[in-house]
């Protein structure tokens, strides 16, 4: 059998253990749509016996994101949010989590809403400061949940750190790789315990999928997750692991172009007299640009930057023609999303205030357009707010 862990990450995208049926020599990994499987004997089932427990094609992929992240095994999840929820189940009552300040909405939902009804206890954090982070690790803390870059500001946690911190406190680490994948940064190689994604995004990469994944590192902690999959039950659809594993083997070259087309826009909004700021650890003058480069291939398609003023919002959104004004991020079609009524919409506003997600915020993923034209069409968006600003 071959060692596709020796082949490059570009390589593993399209030759792996799956890359054709062994029975038809199919070069697609056939679609198993069945919810049982017989049984040959009452006392000895089979590897399949229902397909919440294991489905072939699920597996097929999970197998190919465990390779691709440098894990033992992997898990697909329903979304992403049922990824990160399932792998939070880890905890019990009386736990205390330490986790990233500007995290994704739907965590921070689930961490304040959800966990603390279970009597699993938090503490949010500039994961950036690790001083403020050994500050509020108490006995009870099994688990540090990292963000990086984060969501929507971009900071840059030193993910080997974090994970130093937490085997000292016997904890786990958990880090959200949706913005870089395992094209840009494997976590789990810099000491992360558990890796999780929004699939929906880059690694589907087309809006027509919802999906979440989960990689650990540990054998013993991969069979405690199956069991929390299995009794939880939000696992990935067929057709959709399908629809994931066919945008997977484009997701390099989906990457390298949208990081480029990023970095240039970031740069042309950087020097904007009407941007009052860009988050983006791909500019030199982002506190997160040195460590960036240190643990990771790249900063990745995704940036937020601040408008001047409030009154800019609503005229720069409606003379913009290429990107899709919407929730998400990661797909072929350049997306604009306004966190403060998107991503982070569940967030109180005095929480997202405190971490600098403010009402002139704007949170952009690059796709596959030609950069030049993203930049045009910026430019006349923000010269047609300057107009109708002046006008009122």
């Amino acid at each position: 059998m071959s060692d596709y862990s020796c082949y490059n990450f570009q390589t593993k995208l399209l030759h792996h253990k799956h890359k054709t049926d062994p029975t038809t020599g199919a070069v697609s990994v056939p679609m198993h749509l069945s919810s049982t499987f017989h049984q040959e004997d009452l006392d000895s089932f089979g590897k399949y016996d229902y397909s919440r427990s294991a489905n072939p094609t699920r597996e097929a992929l999970e197998e190919q994101i465990a390779l691709l992240e440098g894990g033992c095994r992997g898990f697909a999840f329903s979304s992403g949010m049922a990824a990160i929820s399932t792998a939070f189940l880890l905890l019990s009552q009386g736990d205390h989590v330490v986790i990233s300040e500007d995290v994704y909405g739907g965590t921070f939902r689930m961490v304040t809403q959800v966990l603390t009804r279970l009597g699993i206890t938090h503490t949010f954090v500039d994961m950036t400061d690790l001083d403020a982070v050994e500050r509020v690790i108490r006995p009870n803390t099994k688990a540090f949940y990292i963000e990086t870059p984060s969501n929507p500001l971009l900071k840059v946690t030193d993910i080997q750190a974090v994970s130093e911190l937490a085997k000292e406190q016997g904890a786990l680490t958990f880090v959200d790789n949706t913005f870089l994948t395992p094209a840009l940064q494997q976590p789990l190689q810099l000491g992360a315990d558990i890796v999780l994604h929004s699939a929906t995004k880059f690694l589907a990469g087309h809006s027509d999928v919802v999906a979440g994944l989960a990689v650990v590192r540990d054998g013993e902690l991969a069979e405690r997750l199956y069991f929390l999959q299995n009794s939880f039950g939000a696992v990935l659809g067929v057709q959709d692991a399908w629809l994931l594993m066919r945008g997977l083997k484009t997701l390099y070259v989906r990457l390298r172009h949208s990081s480029e087309a990023a970095g240039k826009l970031a740069d042309y909004l950087n020097h904007h007299p009407l941007v009052k700021k860009v988050h983006y650890p791909g500019l030199k003058e982002h506190s997160g640009y040195q460590l960036q480069r240190r643990q990771a291939e790249g900063p990745g398609a995704v940036f937020s930057f601040e408008l001047e003023s409030e009154q800019l919002v609503r005229p720069f959104t409606s003379h913009l023609q290429i990107p899709v004004l919407a929730v998400s991020l990661g797909a072929v079609e350049s997306i604009l999303s306004y966190p403060a009524k998107m991503s982070h919409a569940s967030m109180p506003e005095h929480e997202r205030r405190k971490r600098g997600i403010t009402n002139t915020l704007f949170r952009f993923s690059a796709g596959l357009e030609d950069p030049e034209d993203l930049i045009a069409d910026f430019e006349f968006a923000l010269a047609q707010s300057t107009i109708q600003a002046l006008a009122k």
